[in-house]
């Protein structure tokens, strides 16, 4: 929910003084402002009460409400869901996938075998196809 603030004129007039020109006044009072009561309070509750916004009428269920919301958003939530989050297995093997890589490039080096070997695939084992099978085909390397 958001809150209007409405500033009395005077003060709008001393930090932007061109905006004088723009105000219609039809009366003589210059520090007109609307007052709009956002949180009706109790008999028994305190005279200042500002509400948190999740009960208007209750200052003690306002601050319940607020207390549990503030205690579940942040340990619930983001110190539970952090933890659970960093210790949460590795779906995508990508750890595994990193060792293998590295184990296979010490094993190549170890060999003297160059460590990205362009032929992976041997090259007579692929069948490409003829010039004439291709024909008028648009070939993008």
């Amino acid at each position: 929910m958001s809150k209007i603030i409405y500033l009395p004129r005077s003060l709008l007039r001393n930090f932007f003084p061109n905006l004088n020109r723009r105000f219609v006044s039809t009366s003589k009072k210059n520090n007109e402002t609307i007052k709009a009561e956002i949180c009706k309070t109790e008999p028994q509750a305190e005279k200042n009460w500002v509400c948190y916004g999740y009960d208007y009428n209750s200052k003690q269920a306002d601050r319940n409400a607020m207390h549990s919301i503030t205690f579940a958003s942040i340990t619930l939530c983001m110190v539970v869901g952090g933890f659970a989050w960093m210790y949460m297995p590795d779906y995508n093997l990508r750890d595994w996938a990193q060792r293998e890589a590295f184990l296979e490039l010490r094993r190549r080096e170890q060999a003297g075998l160059p460590l990205i070997d362009p032929n992976i695939i041997d090259p007579a084992k692929i069948a490409l196809p003829s010039d004439e099978e291709l024909g008028d085909t648009e070939i993008i390397i």
